[in-house]
């Protein structure tokens, strides 16, 4: 199977482009305008992006390599993922390190762009209004420059540290976690330091604690196979995730891959699971029982990867729960296993918390957070890591098969945190 795109004024410019150099029998996966960038834009004329698909019997060597490309940001897709030059794309996962965030050895204030001077702006603003408050509360002025353990803290951080709060809380970060942030920056104060360096350090713990993301891991031929199980409640998009990393695997990375429901409760759910697996020409099952899920096992035992899609449910519903649990411990008795938990970025924190909670009385997961493209709130991430301890693997960022995934970059999540630009 070959997927590629094409861009054109129109739809049907672009899919006579594809039909040119495919032929006939391509099948259109899906079709979207181009975000237009740029001061300049506003004289350009909108284009129009198709994803098309091949099923063919003969061998067609695709002769194109992916190049990354800095400066094309296509919709829909997070920039951090490989692209490719703007006509043709393969479907890749893989994370590209963004323009801002630049090798290791840096200065940290590159790393972090303009969010530097983002803050100091703010800063600046924010010692206009204690400037202002000072004047109508003199007697208060002493008390705003010393910590309170009484150490001198310079204005300027003691700013730092307000405006530190109030970002942290706007992007919905618990505020047990922003109080442990900003203690350590009080800690590490010195009379005179610049905020920069606390802004530097807050960033770099920030990252640290994240930690490194956790995907897929590669399997080697013959290791296999590996069960890649998703677990999560109703409507987080599993399925759709579950497309898209399978779309990964088995199309760029050639490996084998079969896909599995244990999902019987919602029929839309496995038809649009059936329809993915045709076109990418992959094995896919029903399961019904335990018995069926070892048969499975049995089937696909020279698979790479069996992927399977569960039921969601609400964190309150115990019968289903230990269905799941039933299917899970037979695929752990029979091969290595990876649990994901999806969640949704949009979930309340509370609810996260239930859920999260709840399932892991099941198993041990790693994270993956869809729809970040609903949110502009995305502290939940962060929440979520520091709450569960459970490395973030994945986020996704709008329905698009195979593109709108990428590999959890914690530099770029904790940016957007601090106030900068993602």
């Amino acid at each position: 199977m070959i997927i590629k795109k094409y861009v054109g004024k129109t739809e049907s410019e672009a899919t006579e482009e594809a039909k040119k150099e495919l032929g006939q029998n391509i099948v259109v996966m899906n079709v979207r305008p181009l975000k237009k960038n740029g001061f300049f834009s506003l004289f350009q004329a909108q284009k129009i992006e198709v994803t098309v698909a091949l099923e063919e019997e003969t061998e067609r060597p695709v002769t194109r390599t992916l190049t990354p490309d800095r400066n094309s940001k296509p919709v829909g897709r997070n920039p951090l993922v490989e692209g490719s030059q703007i006509d043709i794309v393969k479907p890749v996962i893989k994370v590209n390190k963004s323009p801002d965030i630049i090798d290791e050895g840096s200065a940290i204030e590159e790393k972090l762009d303009n969010l530097s001077n983002l803050l100091e702006k703010n800063i600046k603003f924010n010692e206009k209004d204690d400037v202002k408050d000072k004047a109508l509360e003199p007697e208060k002025e002493t008390t705003s420059k010393a910590s309170p353990s009484g150490s001198d803290i310079s204005d300027e951080t003691m700013s730092f540290i307000k405006l530190l709060y109030n970002t942290l809380i706007e992007n919905e970060v618990d505020e047990i976690y922003v109080n442990q942030l900003t203690d350590e920056v009080e800690k590490i104060s010195k009379p005179g330091m610049p905020f920069d360096f606390a802004l530097a350090n807050v960033y770099q713990k920030m990252v640290l604690k994240f930690g490194k993301s956790e995907p897929i891991e590669p399997i080697e031929q013959g290791q296999g196979p590996r069960a890649e199980i998703f677990i999560g409640p109703t409507g987080v998009g599993k399925t759709t995730t579950i497309a898209k990393l399978a779309s990964e695997l088995s199309v760029t990375q050639k490996k084998k891959v079969a896909l599995v429901t244990v999902d019987t409760y919602r029929i839309a759910a496995a038809e649009q699971l059936r329809t993915y697996a045709s076109i990418l020409e992959i094995p896919f099952r029903v399961i019904y029982s335990v018995d069926e899920m070892k048969q499975v096992a049995e089937d696909f035992k020279d698979y790479d990867y069996i992927m399977v899609d569960t039921a969601g449910h609400s964190q309150h519903n115990d019968e289903l729960k230990s269905d799941i649990e039933a299917y899970i411990r037979t695929l752990e008795d029979l091969m290595d296993c990876e649990n994901y938990l999806v969640l949704s970025a949009t979930t309340k924190y509370r609810d996260l918390i239930e859920i999260a909670d709840s399932y892991s009385e099941l198993v041990a997961y790693k994270l993956i957070f869809t729809k970040m493209d609903e949110t502009g709130a995305k502290g939940n991430v962060y929440n979520m890591r520091m709450h569960t301890g459970a490395p973030v693997a994945y986020i996704t960022n709008g329905q698009n098969v195979p593109d709108d995934i990428a590999v959890f970059d914690a530099q770029r999540i904790v940016k957007n945190l601090l106030g900068g630009k993602s």
